[in-house]
């Protein structure tokens, strides 16, 4: 009997049918990354995308050829490249608008937010996304073309030897993939440190989407907490005591009558030395806690139980029992400050009040989410799975906060957005920040103008008569927060008479200037009238001195790099620096997110302050300005005014600031010594400072545990073991 003769080109076809879907999604990764400007595209990165690309390819070939039916099979293939392609797309998307990989999960929450509540934002993202869009469907079209080849008919014979060599080498690759991912400092970013912006880089869009699935069902892998544990090497962290007063003793000598004194006898006075301060910390025994307690809760009681808290200073309580108002400004940076356009910014930033010259707000790779997060709380904010530290947050105890801790002193705690009531979330978070949260759209707030940009000005217009009155009729301080919008981006001209004044003031000033930046600092000019007016109510009341103004931004003006440009390939905010003789740079170094910090009272003179700082430092600054009661070690900052620190010295307690580990490369970081780019693997210590040996290493590890443990006080709800 004949053997059957084997159609023509068969293995050929198998060959298509086998190689076509991990060829594919190979082509959609280093699609995805070929548009990633701020990804290198020749890394060892491409290595793991190849396997993992291998990997999920066979399996969607195995799928498709275990079901009989071929028609069905076909279905479900072009299904599964349908939606994948969709992610692919709006992952370009939210990289080219927000610079931020957002996530499967997470585009259905933050991400959509911010894309549903700006629709010219979106709008623009699909006209600019579109060659991209158009690319990426290049191998769909091909498999409707070509789709009987691909998934052909059921073949005869026995196929069970060619599924089991395809399955063995799926398995080959997929673990080959996390064998090469978990090698060196990629398996943080593989485990205990993964988000979606930063896994995309590192691992591709296909093992991302795994891992953050994987993450949201059986939770996030926790590091060695114990490595983070300081050396108990620095001063005893016991709550600052008052010294004892001598009382006046009477003299014992029976020659001399009891109601006789001698005159004082007159001996060399020194003069006072320095005056020693306390720690601003509470009466917390953590060692008591630790031993109480088990697991995660007690690692984090040892934790925190060996930093050393920040010292009290002669600032200490300056504020006490005076008011507070607390700004997160939308994409401020220092170019918003002017002494032409924006004379009130200039004048409260450069002239009076505290003027820090050495000031950050990092990108958290959560918008304006993470910066607000990080001005409200004192925490670095994080990304958990799909999810974010704010709203984390919801439910929790967070004592810590300034609103919560204002309220307790009696303070009434009153917050305002121009902008959207439930946009991120807001109005369930601010409440357990501790504020009584208004804003537009169903908020409780009702500006005049309801076209866009919304008017910060007319914000603090319509509010600020309604705490000031109630100070001055009833005497209970206040607490207030302003998240302003005006400035969000992208930036262009608007039509009313307000904007056009702005516009027309600023190309006078700066004729030359890219329209997007001119804009940009037009929109800031309304900030700047904001403030100007408030300042203003404060002095008309007589409350100036009695007052405090914090401002700082929640990001840096990102969209100047990624949504003014049609195509997203140009940086306007390098053409600022050009413009303004500054340095260029990128996203990928520290010097992108200096910034300028607000921070100022009738009551201060102008006082320059060089410590390196960031957000994180302002709630630890502010509270210890006001003599609130807080403890300085369960913040990721520090308060800035204390000075009392060694610069070439490694401490705790000392000044850090602390960027995100932006573009997977790793986390820099700037002490009073120096400067660690993550970009680079390179320390450089500041002039005239020479460092001992060990202390990068040291600091690398206060890093890493201040942004492990400001996941796990969320996470793990600490602050309810310590507040109750």
């Amino acid at each position: 009997m004949e053997t059957p003769e084997k159609a023509p080109h068969s293995g050929l076809r198998t060959a298509v049918s086998v190689l076509f879907f991990p060829c594919v999604t190979l082509y959609h990764e280093l699609l995805l990354r070929a548009f990633d400007s701020d990804t290198s595209f020749f890394a060892p990165a491409l290595w793991r995308i190849l396997l993992f690309s291998l990997a999920a390819g066979l399996a969607v070939y195995l799928i498709c050829d275990l079901i009989p039916k071929k028609a069905i099979s076909r279905i479900i293939a072009g299904a599964v490249m349908f939606v994948f392609i969709v992610i692919l797309c709006v992952e370009r998307g939210m990289k080219g608008m927000f610079s931020i990989y957002y996530g499967v999960l997470a585009a259905a929450g933050a991400a959509g937010d911010a894309v549903g509540n700006f629709a010219d934002n979106t709008l623009l993202a699909i006209r600019r996304t579109l060659p991209f869009i158009l690319l990426s469907l290049v191998p769909f079209v091909a498999f409707i073309v070509f789709r009987k080849t691909i998934v052909p008919e059921k073949e005869g014979g026995v196929l069970w030897r060619r599924r089991v060599l395809i399955l063995a080498a799926l398995v080959i690759f997929a673990l080959g993939g996390d064998l090469l991912s978990l090698l060196g400092r990629d398996e943080a970013l593989f485990t205990y440190d993964f988000t979606t912006n930063n896994g995309i880089p590192a691992f591709g869009l296909v093992a991302s989407i795994r891992l953050e699935l994987q993450y949201a069902v059986f939770g996030m892998p926790v590091p060695d907490l114990g490595a983070f544990i300081e050396d108990p090497t620095e001063p005893p962290t016991e709550p600052p005591t008052e010294p004892p007063t001598e009382a006046p003793t009477e003299s014992n000598d029976p020659t001399q009558p009891s109601d006789v004194t001698e005159p004082p006898t007159e001996e060399p006075t020194e003069p006072p030395g320095p005056i020693e301060y306390g720690y601003n910390a509470l009466d917390i025994d953590f060692a008591a806690l630790a031993a109480e307690s088990s697991g995660t809760i007690s690692d984090m009681h040892k934790y925190f139980g060996s930093l050393t808290p920040s010292k009290q200073n002669e600032y200490t309580g300056m504020f006490e029992g005076k008011n507070m108002i607390l700004i997160c400004a939308e994409s401020f940076c220092s170019y918003a400050v002017d002494p032409d356009l924006t004379p009130t910014l200039y004048r409260l930033t450069q002239e009076e009040g505290f003027v820090f010259t050495n000031f950050y707000q990092p990108d958290w790779t959560l918008s304006t989410c993470g910066g607000e997060f990080s001005v409200l709380t004192g925490i670095i904010p994080n990304w958990f799975g799909y999810s974010d530290s704010s709203r984390q947050a919801i439910g929790k105890n967070m004592s810590v906060t300034l609103g919560n801790m204002f309220r307790e002193q009696g303070y009434q705690t009153l917050a305002f957005h121009n902008g959207q009531y439930t946009f991120y979330n807001r109005d369930k978070y601010l409440p357990v920040f501790g504020y009584d949260y208004r804003a537009e759209d169903g908020g409780g707030l009702d500006l005049p103008s309801d076209g866009w940009p919304r008017s910060d000005y007319e914000m603090i217009e319509y509010t600020c008569d309604e705490y000031i009155n109630e100070y001055l009729e009833t005497g209970t301080p206040f607490h207030t927060f302003y998240m302003t919008i005006t400035a969000h981006g992208p930036w262009s001209f608007y039509s009313s008479p307000r904007y056009q004044e702005y516009q027309r003031l600023v190309q006078e000033k700066y004729p030359d200037l890219d329209r997007p930046c001119q804009a940009y600092i037009a929109s800031n000019m309304d900030l700047d009238r904001a403030l100007e007016l408030l300042v203003q109510k404060l002095e008309d009341a007589g409350i100036a001195d009695d007052t405090l103004i914090v401002m700082a931004a929640d990001h840096y003006p990102y969209f100047l790099r990624t949504g003014n440009s049609h195509d997203g390939s140009y940086d306007y905010y390098n053409a600022m620096n050009r413009y303004f003789g500054n340095p260029e740079d990128s996203e990928n170094v520290t010097s992108r997110y200096h910034n300028t910090l607000l921070m100022w009272s009738g009551a201060i003179e102008k006082t320059v302050i060089d410590t390196p700082c960031y957000s994180c430092d302002i709630v630890p600054t502010v509270a210890n300005l006001f003599g609130l009661p807080y403890d300085s070690r369960f913040y990721s900052g520090r308060d800035i005014l204390d000075t009392d620190y060694d610069p070439a010295a490694y401490s705790s307690s000392m000044p850090l600031v602390i960027f995100a580990n932006n573009h997977g490369q790793g986390n820099s970081w700037i002490t009073a010594a120096g400067t660690y780019e993550a970009s680079t693997g390179i320390f450089t210590p500041n002039e005239g400072i020479t460092v001992p040996e060990g202390y990068v290493s040291k600091v690398m590890r206060l890093v890493n545990g201040k942004l492990q443990y400001s996941k796990l006080v969320i996470s793990q709800n600490y602050f309810s073991t310590i507040f109750g």
